[in-house]
C-alpha cells in the first residue's frame, strides 16, 4: 500500500513539474467568459482566449475548445466560431439550435467568412500568436448565445471539464472560476461598463503530455574545430523511420505529397535524428571584444510550413546581444536577476514562415555578442546553448562530451614534457 501511495504521489508531482516551464513560469492560456446580456431562457456571452505564453503559439490548423454543460443547455447561435457537430436537436420544432450536444466542440472560423459571421479577434483559422511575439495577435474571441440556462447570476451553472487542443494535445485546463466582472471603456473613453458575470478557465501546457519524444534537435559546430556534432541518433524517436522519404526520392514530385493530413502525421526526410526540425548553432568568429554565432533552422517535414515560428535559446552571453542580423530578437527575463534567455523569431513578411522540407525549408541568421572578459571562454563548450526551444518545444541537445572542443594546452604540455625528457637524456649522455 505504501509503495502504491508513493507511486501515485510521484506521478502527480511529475505531471505538475512537466506543466511548469522554468523559462516561462507564468505562461498559460486563459479562456474568459463574459456574460453581456440575459435572454428569455439564458444569456449571451463573449468568450475570449488570451495566450499569455511568451513563446508558444497555436499554429494551423488552430485551436479546438471543448467543455461539458452543467445542465441541459443548448447553443442557439454563435458568431466568430462554430461547433463541429450539431447533435440531436429533434425535440425543437420551430427554431433549431446551433448545437444541442452535452459536450460541444468549438473551432474558429476561417479567414474570409461573411461579415455577419465575424466577431472581433475571430476568424484566423484558430491561429493565435505568442504573447511575447505579437501581443495584438495573441487573442481569439467569439460570441455565443446559450439557451435553457440560468438567467441570473445565481441560477447560471458554470460549464465544466474544459479541454483545449492547440492544435494537438498537451494542454490541461482547470475548473471554471468566477472572477470580478470584466470592465469595458466606451468608444469615447468617458464611461465604464461591465459584464454581468465573468468566469475564467486557465489552461497550461506540458510537453510530457503532448508527445513522448522531442520534436526538434540541436547540432553544433565551430571555427576552431573541424568536428561537427550532429543531432543525437533517433533524437525524436524512430517510429517514422520506415515511412521517411529520401531527399532525392521521386515520390516528392507526386502532386499532393505536401498536403497535410487530417491527423497531422508528418512526412519526414530520412535522417539519423528523424526530427521534423533541426537547429544548428555554429560558433563562427572571434574578435577582440565580440564573438559571432550563426543560427540555422531546417525543416525536415514535407507536410508542414511553420508560421510565426519562435526559437528560444538559453545562453549566459545573451545578456549582452549587440546585433541580430536576420531575425527579430527579444530578451526573456522571467527572473529579473537573470538575463540569459532570448527569443528569436522571423521578420514579418521576410522569414516568419519556415517552408516545408526542401531547398527553401530553412531560415538563418547571425548573432553578434559582446564579451564579458570575466566569464567569456571557448573552453568546455561554453559557447554553446544550455537549452533550445522551437515553437515552445524543448529540443534535444547532443551529449556535452561530444561538443566541438577547443584545442587546449594538453597536447602542448605533452609535447613540452617530451622535449624536456629528450633534453635531459641528451644532457646526461654528454
Amino acid at each position: 500500500m505504501r509503495i502504491f501511495i508513493s507511486t501515485c504521489v510521484f506521478l502527480v508531482l511529475c505531471s505538475f513539474s512537466a506543466a511548469f516551464d522554468p523559462l516561462d513560469p507564468t505562461g498559460n492560456i486563459t479562456v474568459k467568459w463574459d456574460i453581456m446580456s440575459w435572454t428569455a431562457d439564458g444569456y449571451v456571452a463573449v468568450v475570449t482566449m488570451n495566450n499569455f505564453q511568451m513563446y508558444r503559439h497555436i499554429q494551423t490548423p488552430g485551436w479546438t475548445l471543448g467543455w461539458t454543460w452543467a445542465k441541459k443547455e443548448v447553443i442557439w447561435s454563435m458568431v466568430g466560431a462554430q461547433t463541429t457537430e450539431q447533435g440531436d436537436c429533434s425535440k425543437f420544432k420551430a427554431n433549431v439550435p446551433h448545437c444541442c450536444k452535452k459536450n460541444p466542440t468549438v473551432v474558429d472560423l476561417l479567414p474570409g467568412v461573411p461579415y455577419n459571421q465575424q466577431f472581433s479577434n475571430c476568424c484566423k483559422g484558430g491561429v493565435v500568436a505568442a504573447w511575447g511575439q505579437d501581443p495584438s495577435a495573441s487573442v481569439s474571441a467569439f460570441q455565443v448565445s446559450v439557451g435553457m440556462a440560468g438567467t441570473t447570476n445565481k441560477t447560471v451553472k458554470l460549464p465544466k471539464n474544459f479541454t483545449l487542443l492547440g492544435p494537438g494535445p498537451g494542454y490541461t485546463c482547470g475548473p471554471a472560476k468566477i472572477v470580478p466582472p470584466t470592465t469595458f471603456l466606451t468608444p469615447d473613453r468617458r464611461r465604464k461598463t461591465q459584464a454581468l458575470m465573468t468566469w475564467n478557465v486557465t489552461c497550461t501546457y506540458s510537453q510530457f503530455l503532448a508527445s513522448k519524444h522531442p520534436s526538434c534537435c540541436v547540432s553544433f559546430s565551430s571555427f576552431y574545430n573541424e568536428t561537427i556534432t550532429p543531432c543525437p541518433t533517433c533524437a525524436c524517436g524512430c517510429e517514422n523511420k520506415n515511412k521517411c522519404v529520401k531527399s532525392d526520392s521521386k515520390l516528392l514530385s507526386v502532386v499532393g505529397v505536401n498536403t497535410p493530413k487530417k491527423d497531422n502525421s508528418p512526412l519526414l526526410q530520412c535522417t539519423r535524428h528523424m526530427c521534423p526540425v533541426r537547429v544548428h548553432w555554429h560558433v563562427k568568429q572571434n574578435y577582440k571584444d565580440y564573438w559571432r554565432a550563426k543560427v540555422a533552422i531546417t525543416n525536415f517535414n514535407y507536410r508542414m510550413n511553420y508560421t510565426q515560428w519562435t526559437l528560444v535559446v538559453q545562453h549566459p552571453n545573451l545578456n549582452n546581444v549587440t546585433q541580430v542580423f536576420s531575425f527579430d530578437y527579444k530578451p526573456l527575463v522571467p527572473y529579473e536577476s537573470i538575463n540569459d534567455t532570448g527569443m528569436f523569431y522571423g521578420m514579418k513578411f521576410f522569414n516568419d514562415l519556415l517552408m516545408e522540407a526542401g531547398p527553401t525549408g530553412n531560415v538563418q541568421s547571425e548573432v553578434l555578442l559582446q564579451k564579458d572578459q570575466n566569464t567569456f571562454t571557448f573552453k568546455q563548450g561554453w559557447a554553446f546553448p544550455r537549452k533550445v526551444y522551437f515553437n515552445g518545444e524543448e529540443c534535444m541537445l547532443p551529449p556535452p562530451e561530444s561538443y566541438p572542443f577547443l584545442p587546449n594546452s594538453g597536447h602542448e604540455t605533452r609535447v613540452g614534457l617530451l622535449i624536456l625528457l629528450v633534453s635531459l637524456v641528451v644532457f646526461l649522455l654528454f
